[in-house]
């Protein structure tokens, strides 16, 4: 039986209690049918228990376990030991507020618990990094072991679905660029599976692909690849569970996904982005130089020959359409960055008209 339902039957037996005892109340003082006003307000008293009790019982601690979910350990001490601070300062003052006049000596007391209360809180939560680290690097003897857990945390990177499906990034950890542990929370394990298992045959080759590229990753020693238990409770889609996750491990994100990479920014997240990687690392082309590609296809404008470069950049070739399947020299005009790339347009060299 789930916490609802017990919840339910609880509150109908308690407030069905409660409308016959009021109902006998209100029957003794007005001299009237003290039964039928107990029936009555019982069975009222067990319709409002058994409709609103999950609500004010089971739903708000449910919630409340999803918001302290989100929230990362350090921030919850901070925010206990800033209260802590603040009713302890409270208290100390409470005492000469009260010898104030009247009213000032019996409401001040009562608003300097709040204000202190808040002020710690607050306080303390917005300076939690800089409190914590001072505790970590000033404890005899825990230094070296602060420094080593510290600087693990903060070169451990999350990876998303779908830069194990793209494989490029087993690439990058053979060559040594990333540096730190790769951590593979459950959850996207279980999602690669799910693709992997699909009905459609597409997504089942993405999701098998993602696959051997784990495995691939596991073998690679340069990088270490850890896969974690961990997770993050109250929420269902997987792109928030790793934002939230990010957040409290402070750790960036490693994908190429642009919907996540925008959600991830806009929370604060770092953010490794596998496209904008492989657009840095593009060979940079100015207008006026020369250019080798063979023409594979037409373009979409009249005359328009289109090729590749090994990166795979576009090159759009003027009055190249002539020119299919023949390896041609080119001179750069235009180099243009879009969301999807780079994409350079060229027109032919005198050599090859």
């Amino acid at each position: 039986m789930s916490a609802d339902f017990i919840a339910r039957l609880v509150g109908m037996v308690l407030f069905a209690v409660l409308g016959v005892y009021w109902g006998v109340y209100i029957g003794n003082i007005t001299d009237a049918q003290t039964e039928l006003y107990a029936v009555i307000l019982g069975l009222v008293g067990a319709l409002i228990g058994l409709v609103l009790t999950p609500f004010i019982t089971t739903r708000p601690v449910r919630s409340l376990r999803a918001l302290l979910g989100r929230v990362s350990s350090q921030t919850l001490l901070s925010g206990l030991a800033g209260l802590m601070a603040g009713l302890i300062i409270a208290a100390l003052l409470a005492y000469p507020i009260s010898l104030l006049p009247f009213p000032f000596g019996d409401v001040l007391p009562f608003i300097g618990v709040l204000l202190f209360s808040y002020l710690g809180v607050a306080v303390f939560v917005t300076r939690q990094h800089d409190i914590f680290s001072g505790l970590r690097f000033s404890l005899p003897g825990k230094s070296s072991e602060a420094k080593e857990e510290a600087k693990e945390n903060n070169h451990t990177i999350l990876l998303d679905t779908s830069v194990i499906i793209d494989g490029r990034i087993a690439d990058i950890a053979r060559t040594g660029f990333l540096v730190g542990t790769l951590l593979i929370p459950r959850f996207v394990l279980n999602e690669l599976q799910y693709i992997a298992d699909s009905a459609d045959s597409l997504r089942r080759q993405r999701g098998r692909r993602g696959m051997e590229v784990l495995s691939e990753l596991q073998k690679e020693t340069k990088v270490p690849v850890r896969i974690s238990d961990i997770d993050v409770e109250g929420v269902r889609e997987v792109d928030d569970k790793l934002v939230i996750l990010a957040r409290q491990l402070r750790s960036p994100i490693l994908t190429n996904d642009y919907n996540l990479n925008r959600v991830a920014e806009l929370q604060g997240v770092s953010v490794l982005n596998v496209n904008e990687l492989a657009n840095a690392v593009k060979s940079v082309l100015l207008p006026g130089e020369p250019l080798v590609v063979v023409v594979i296809q037409e373009g979409k404008e009249s005359g328009q020959g289109v090729g590749y470069l090994d990166d795979g950049t576009m090159v759009v070739i003027e009055d190249g359409r002539n020119r299919l399947s023949e390896e041609v020299t080119v001179i750069v005009t235009k180099v243009l960055q879009t969301a999807a790339g780079r994409m350079i347009f060229a027109r032919l060299s005198e050599r090859d008209n």
